[in-house]
């Protein structure tokens, strides 16, 4: 038996992203040198909307860039029987610039770390952030964000489901309890 609980609906939603745009900015002193370069599938569209909103308080267009990490996955075999691949696209040249990872959920660490890994063999930034929608816990790597919409305890045996309007028809973030 699954029961779902809602963590965050749209307007939550929209204000934690809203909250990171404004952290974005203060800790970096503006928004230049800045590219948001959200990890598939669902940090592409956060960091569009983040984008979106630097552009909005800051009047500075922040370049959105994708990476696509799934042959640098350390746990590849446990997490796909047939892996999905797609295709990094970074247009900006990172090198020297403030990366921001954006996304949806941090859990153990390890899609952040091959984020990293494969940022690496394309520039050298001169700083990597992480800004997450969703702080679940349970690192097994020493990782963590930056900039967080929301800290949430969970259980192992609970899932994190974010839900965005541009994938999923709808913005919300859903807690599934396995019983």
């Amino acid at each position: 038996m699954e029961e779902q609980k809602i963590l965050l609906d749209e307007a939550a939603m929209n204000r934690a992203l809203t909250r990171i745009a404004h952290e974005i900015i203060e800790a970096n002193k503006g928004a230049r040198d800045i590219v948001l370069v959200g990890i598939e599938t669902r940090g592409v569209p956060l960091a569009k909307i983040l984008s979106e909103k630097i552009k909005l308080i800051e009047n500075t267009d922040v370049p959105v860039e994708k990476i696509n990490i799934t042959f640098y996955r350390d746990d590849l075999e446990k997490k796909f029987s047939q892996p999905i691949t797609g295709e990094s696209i970074i247009n900006s040249n990172i090198n020297g610039k403030t990366i921001i990872l954006v996304d949806d959920v941090i859990y153990t660490g390890r899609t952040v770390r091959a984020a990293m890994d494969a940022l690496m063999d394309i520039g050298r930034p001169s700083y990597i952030k992480l800004a997450t929608l969703i702080d679940r816990g349970h690192r097994e790597l020493p990782i963590r964000s930056d900039f967080v919409g929301k800290n949430i305890p969970t259980s192992k045996k609970e899932i994190v489901h974010v839900h965005i309007k541009e994938i999923d028809g709808d913005n919300i973030v859903l807690l599934e309890i396995k019983n």
